[in-house]
């Protein structure tokens, strides 16, 4: 009997512990009324809605996904664009690395033969 119970705890353990940070009511409705401020394209009520929730930028922006769109694409698809590029800093971007020394372009190839 005790082996039984220990497989059920051993089995029902992940679903218990959820990876998921669990979100309050409060936090869901700050974060729609940024999404619905961002979506209005009126930058006065977007900066007001930030201010009145006191949120953070550079935490919230990178992170935060308005109708499974990260922020900068969903305030462009609604047309949004000076709210778009008030947020568009805090987006990530790509970073890459380009060896400006050598470029096979430029360089004449040598094939040898032995």
């Amino acid at each position: 009997m005790k082996k039984l119970l220990s497989i059920a705890i051993i089995a029902i353990a992940p679903l218990a512990f959820s990876t998921q940070a669990a979100m309050t009511v409060q936090m869901e409705n700050a974060l729609i009324a940024v999404c619905k401020a961002g979506a209005s394209n009126n930058v006065v009520k977007f900066n007001g809605t930030m201010q009145e929730y006191r949120i953070n930028k550079q935490r919230i922006f990178p992170r935060l996904v308005c109708n499974q769109q990260s922020f900068y694409q969903f305030a462009q698809s609604k047309g949004a664009e000076r709210t778009a590029q008030q947020i568009l800093r805090y987006t990530k971007g790509n970073v890459t690395i380009t060896d400006i020394a050598m470029h096979y372009e430029d360089v004449q190839m040598l094939a040898v033969n032995y």
